[in-house]
């Protein structure tokens, strides 16, 4: 019962860690840098690792993404006031859509449960209340699982605790999973990077949307006015 984590540091991917660490015997959590426009997630991430005593496996794959540019989370030119604005390459995404990001980051996280043995992988992305992303999708996902099984002959189960889950839905069940509440205090999702949060971007709205419907204090928010 062992099982690897994708964690940013986010909202999503520390409900996640708190939910895993609930469910499995040995958690690890995988955090991988894609060339952010910013550090702060990353150091949520080590933050709330230590607060769990998590071990965190840190990965670069900036390079990569450097290469594939086409995002506002990751191209220096593009400013986070276009993040509204639709994706250069498909007007039907938004400017903050990292091509094949998930699809990648899901590959690379089998990997690393290959090595160590491991055979769930946990992800946090949603369907339900999400930015409109494709590789979100439970189909992208179900389709994902069965190429890394036939890829790598093992079996793996890619659990999606949060696919059709609100961020209303999140926060009240996050209130109810041991310990989340205190990780999230020390979590980020603002895509400028602030703290405290702008409040202005997309991740900013969609999070404060979430706990205001759950009628609950961002544990965040919280802390940062102590």
């Amino acid at each position: 019962m062992k099982a690897i984590v994708l964690f940013s540091g986010g909202q999503d991917s520390t409900t996640c860690l708190y939910w895993a660490l609930n469910e499995f015997k040995e958690v690890l959590a995988l955090n991988i840098q894609y060339g952010q426009k910013h550090q702060a997630e990353i150091n949520a991430a080590y933050a709330i690792s230590k607060l769990t005593g998590v071990q965190l496996i840190p990965m670069d794959l900036s390079r990569i993404f450097s290469l594939i540019g086409n995002s506002a989370l990751t191209d220096k030119s593009t400013p986070f006031s276009d993040v509204s604005m639709p994706h250069p390459k498909n007007h039907d995404l938004p400017a903050s859509f990292v091509p094949g990001r998930n699809l990648i980051f899901i590959t690379v996280a089998c990997m690393v449960a290959y090595k160590h043995d491991a055979n769930h992988v946990i992800t946090g992305v949603s369907q339900a209340d999400y930015s409109g992303y494709p590789d979100c999708r439970k189909s992208t996902i179900a389709a994902l699982s069965v190429a890394v099984e036939m890829g790598m002959e093992k079996a793996f189960h890619i659990h999606t605790p949060l696919i059709n889950v609100t961020k209303k839905e999140e926060v009240l069940w996050a209130k109810t999973i041991p310990g989340c509440m205190e990780g999230l205090a020390f979590s980020h999702t603002c895509y400028n990077g602030q703290i405290p949060p702008c409040g202005e971007c997309p991740a900013c709205k969609l999070r404060a949307k979430g706990f205001a419907e759950a009628q609950t204090i961002d544990p965040l928010i919280e802390r940062l006015n102590k």
